[in-house]
């Protein structure tokens, strides 16, 4: 009479499981092995929760956000898993257990790990993180075309797969701003279209402009010298119409650089859904600077290059599990960030896909022997992801493509001063806003 009575209510959508080399049931069973290297031969987008009595064991991939929270009930656990913190709630207040709750509560999974939790009552034992990819660093050698080719070659790679899943009959949008990541995943899915005898016609790069932004003009002095200025569609946009409070409802986070490039992706999925009812798949670069560690180290007080040279993975996990600043409600580095992508896309209706966010192009980024390539210069660190990337999209389609400065989404849809007139919050303001939608 008193064993406890746990139960799992699994929220996750399992029609964005893309898993390529087996079943959705059968990598269900590779997590619940609890076996890393095993979890390691998923290949594809997951978010996968694998139960056995009272052991349950959660996976995702970089691409796939994935929470939980635990709810006490006289009769035992409840475990509640879903990619969104509202989606939980409303579970919760379904059960009448919604007094329980509270933003900060929720747990994310991080990207790269196997969450073990044990249901066995109050107090709740910590979970155990097992890592289940872990890329040996720094194995390649100098060669700039050789990382080049290895790099861009994986890149081909994972859109060929993903266009093996994607109707020939449906259109494929390429979030487009002509810089480096966007610019080689564009290259790169027109020339595996080619390859593969599929129709190129089918593609668009779409180009957000709110009004005298410089990455339109950028967008088309990158396609022009190729003869490729045809497949560029700008949609514009109001900036009147970005409302951090949506924003912060949709992407549910706080960080003022992510809410700005989550509205910008917000006005590009709802542009191009009203101009295209039925538009469904969406290609983007999110995670090339994050490969390639191409961030502005002097914006944040807490980086050196030492540190963002000979962490691994540091720009897609952030500091790292066990770890004091790593967040357990949010995670870290692109493992958090990746929902500025993600929640836009889904709200609007879109199934995206982050080439740059799949393993096999974060190992070939992490054998990159950074260290030596940069002497430890920032400057040289910042010209080195432009450099790899040209030679690489060179090697693979023979196309010689422009590399521009690098610059954030939203700065390139809208001249900073005049989107800072429209999102000035400072991060405790948005947070405020937030966790007031559950006050």
């Amino acid at each position: 009479m008193n064993d406890y009575i746990e139960k799992v209510v699994d929220l996750l959508d399992p029609s964005l499981n893309q898993i390529h080399n087996m079943s959705v049931e059968e990598a269900r069973r590779q997590v619940l092995t609890g076996d890393p290297g095993k979890v390691r031969t998923i290949d594809g987008s997951f978010a996968l929760v694998a139960r056995e009595g009272k052991s349950v064991r959660l996976a995702r991939s970089l691409d796939r956000p994935m929470r939980y929270f635990l709810a006490k009930r006289a009769e035992g656990p409840a475990l509640i898993v879903a990619d969104r913190i509202d989606a939980i709630f409303n579970q919760l207040k379904a059960e009448g257990l919604h007094e329980q709750f509270h933003p900060s509560y929720t747990r994310m999974v991080p990207a790269h790990y196997m969450v073990e939790l044990l249901l066995i009552g109050c107090p709740d034992p910590d979970p155990t993180y097992t890592r289940y990819f872990t890329p040996q660093r720094d194995s390649l050698s100098a060669d700039l075309d050789e990382i080049g080719r290895r790099y861009i070659g994986a890149l081909a790679g994972e859109i060929a797969k993903w266009l093996e899943r994607v109707p020939s009959a449906e259109p494929i949008g390429v979030a487009f701003s002509g810089g480096v990541d966007s610019g080689a995943v564009f290259l790169a899915t027109y020339h595996v279209l080619r390859q593969s005898g599929m129709s190129p016609s089918r593609l668009k790069a779409f180009t957000l402009d709110l009004g005298h932004g410089p990455d339109l003009q950028q967008a088309r002095q990158f396609l022009e010298p190729l003869g490729l200025a045809l497949f560029l569609e700008p949609v514009e946009a109001d900036l009147a119409t970005l409302d951090p409070a949506e924003t912060l409802r949709i992407v549910e986070d706080y960080k003022p650089l992510d809410v700005e490039c989550a509205s910008m992706g917000l006005a590009l999925c709802r542009g191009i859904r009203a101009r295209y009812p039925d538009w469904k798949h969406l290609v983007d670069g999110d995670g090339g600077d994050e490969n390639l560690k191409d961030y502005p180290i002097e914006e944040n007080p807490e980086l050196t290059i030492r540190s963002v040279v000979n962490n691994l993975m540091l720009y897609q996990e952030g500091w790292g599990v066990g770890r004091i600043k790593h967040s357990l409600t949010y995670s870290g580095g692109l493992s958090r960030s990746y929902l500025r992508t993600y929640a836009p896309a889904r709200h609007f209706g879109f199934s995206g896909f982050s080439p740059f966010t799949r393993p096999s192009i974060i190992e070939i980024a992490e054998a990159i022997p950074f260290a030596a390539l940069t002497g430890m210069s920032v400057e040289k660190l910042y010209a080195l992801k432009g450099e790899i990337v040209r030679r690489g999209v060179q090697a693979i389609t023979g196309l010689e493509m422009s590399i521009f400065a690098k610059r954030r989404f939203q700065h390139g849809a809208v001249l900073v001063d005049r989107l800072r007139q429209r999102l000035s919050g400072q991060e405790s303001d948005y947070r405020k806003q937030f966790l007031a939608l559950y006050g």
